[in-house]
């Protein structure tokens, strides 16, 4: 089919042609994309929206095609393709701001609570440490602690956490760790 009898069945609501379109130009307008780090379906959604454009544009009697109807589409599928790498970037760049911000954040917390835990005694150091920063069961902290059982264990973190909460409480205030 020529471009002009294509025009011509689109602007008189004919979506054969417009199939006939997509089949025609599928491989050539989805390389696009592929070819600038787009996957399958990304490719599939910017040529969907290019054929869109280009029906609004014929149905609405908008476009004053001066190429081949292929190279429009090639042309849209680009421009959509960038808006959508742009998109991406920014996307990408406010959650590295984000992971960045937070990790700082968190490294602030984690420095306090350690200094803290460094100012209690050598057993509620080490039972904190070793299950907050350490991952440990409380029956491996008692093993490696040698306290009676994991009852001892648990007895003792308790009474070692709510000594640093305290501590914590007298040097640094909530606006220190809500920010």
């Amino acid at each position: 089919m020529k471009d002009s009898v294509i025009l011509e069945r689109i602007s008189k609501g004919d979506e054969k042609a417009l199939d006939y379109l997509y089949k025609k130009y599928y491989r050539m307008m989805t390389n696009v994309v592929l070819k600038n780090n787009g996957t399958e379906q990304e490719a599939k959604d910017i040529y969907q929206d290019a054929l869109i454009v280009f029906w609004q544009k014929v149905i609405g009697n908008q476009l004053v095609l001066t190429s081949k109807i292929s190279t429009y589409l090639y042309s849209v599928c680009l421009n959509l393709w960038r808006k959508e790498l742009d998109r991406k970037s920014r996307l990408s760049n406010e959650e590295k701001d984000e992971i960045e911000y937070l990790d700082q954040e968190s490294e602030e917390r984690s420095h306090i609570i350690r200094s803290c835990i460094a100012e209690l005694g050598d057993t509620c150091k080490r039972i904190l440490m070793y299950y907050y920063f350490d991952d440990m069961s409380m029956q491996d902290i008692a093993d490696k602690l040698g306290l009676a059982n994991t009852e001892t264990a648990k007895t003792k973190k308790y009474k070692c956490k709510k000594r640093l909460d305290s501590l914590i409480k007298s040097k640094y205030s909530k606006s220190d760790f809500l920010d």
